[in-house]
């Protein structure tokens, strides 16, 4: 399955947001929040200020609960979201690219774009049946989550950093073995 481009920029936003509040935290500076919007291209306001900051922060644990929920849950947090947010999708062209859905006004908070793009883009994973392609981290110490979007479904660690991790300790329980 394929997914649009402003889905899988959606997700991928969605999954490093919520995932930025592993251990350790990444999201606890003005500064890291301005690499992140820049990063995922968002457009519209940003304020640069520490209540942004703190809203932002406060949408990983309930993004997460979306992200890893399942289909007819999914559905209704979705739901939820577009509701609270008076979301109205209309076609929208911008920066280059060409038609996409924006659901929201651009002055409305970050906060509340990260929101309803996450829930606008979820709505493709609900429809299409693949909310397989979000998973935990199968790294034991990580409670990441991993967005799978390859055409084998063979991504299983929500980073390099667990990727590399698990490679080195499978080398070294090949080499006590051998």
């Amino acid at each position: 399955m394929i997914f649009t481009d402003d889905t899988v920029a959606s997700m991928a936003a969605a999954v490093e947001l919520v995932n930025s509040a592993e251990d350790p935290d990444t999201l606890t500076e003005i500064a890291q929040l301005d690499e992140f919007f820049v990063k995922h291209a968002y457009t519209g306001s940003h304020a640069r200020t520490n209540a942004e900051l703190a809203a932002v922060r406060a949408q990983r644990a309930p993004l997460r609960r979306l992200l890893l929920a399942d289909r007819d849950t999914a559905v209704e947090l979705v739901n939820a979201i577009l509701a609270e947010h008076r979301a109205v999708p209309r076609l929208v062209r911008h920066d280059g690219l060409d038609y996409h859905i924006h659901a929201v006004a651009p002055e409305a908070p970050l906060h509340v774009r990260m929101a309803v793009e996450t829930a606008m883009a979820m709505i493709d994973l609900i429809r299409a049946d693949e909310l397989s392609r979000l998973s935990i981290c199968a790294d034991d110490n990580c409670e990441g989550i991993v967005l799978d979007l390859s055409r084998n479904r063979s991504r299983r660690y929500c980073s390099t950093t667990c990727t590399n991790r698990n490679a080195v300790a499978a080398y070294r329980a090949r080499k006590t073995v051998s």
